[in-house]
């Protein structure tokens, strides 16, 4: 290994450790995780090979799968699909405990078609890592699967018009629990007039499913150098893990 790479390696290293600090992680090793399916071969089918692995799934769920991708990928149920470079599914283990929805794709994403790719995406992926969890071992959408121009929050009619992909993706996978990043998804679920911070830390019920709110990770980003909101973030997914080993 020459130095360059060296150097980098430590100062990813020293980055994550860092990260790690800020939200409060009492542990320098994975912690054990909680039971369950775990991803195995991904899919055969080159449209779906990028948005999810599905070992262990029935040749129906698979069918299943495969019509709601070929979906989402021509929708154009409302007029987002005319500013899109394509649309985000979302990906990872489609027998996934845990699931984490967000809002809408952004500009990375809309080019990637892959969902949390950004840095908030970047940032997503090593809270599920102090979790002890992959990517790959977590399902990650979002509500609208389009991206909005300029990013604006997503309007009511487009919710409602994309809702239908989110809610069959929830049946298919049977999650034990859904992490909520940030208003919108905390609303697709709980339909509250209560604020994120009011929410946020308390599960409800989304047709009885356990759903965690929290602060999505652009916010985090948005608040880089405020580490008690890191720490608020990290106490919510310790709920999630204490959920997830019950």
């Amino acid at each position: 290994m020459n130095e360059k790479v060296r150097d980098r390696k430590l100062e990813e290293l020293k980055t994550q450790l860092e990260f790690y600090r800020d939200l409060g992680v009492a542990f320098l090793v994975s912690p054990r995780k909680p039971k369950g399916p775990r991803p195995e071969a991904r899919a055969d089918s080159p449209l779906l090979l990028s948005y999810s692995s599905g070992g262990g799934q029935s040749t129906a769920d698979q069918a299943e799968w495969e019509r709601l991708i070929r979906k989402i990928m021509a929708c154009q149920a409302c007029p987002l699909f005319k500013g899109r470079k394509q649309a985000v599914p979302g990906e990872g283990n489609r027998r996934a405990q845990l699931m984490f929805v967000g809002e809408a794709p952004g500009r990375d994403e809309d080019l990637q078609g892959k969902p949390f790719v950004g840095r908030a995406g970047q940032l997503l992926t090593r809270i599920i890592q102090a979790m002890g969890f992959s990517r790959e071992e977590v399902y990650i959408a979002n509500v609208i699967k389009c991206r909005p121009p300029e990013n604006r929050t997503p309007k009511p009619d487009e919710i409602r018009a994309c809702s239908p992909f989110l809610l069959k993706q929830i049946e298919l996978i049977q999650p034990r629990v859904i992490v909520a990043l940030g208003k919108v998804a905390t609303d697709f679920f709980l339909q509250s007039p209560k604020s994120m911070s009011e929410l946020r830390g308390h599960f409800g019920q989304f047709q009885d499913v356990p759903v965690m709110p929290t602060f999505h990770p652009s916010y985090l980003v948005r608040n880089e150098g405020n580490k008690e909101i890191k720490k608020m973030v990290w106490e919510d997914m310790k709920k999630v893990l204490e959920l997830l080993k019950s």
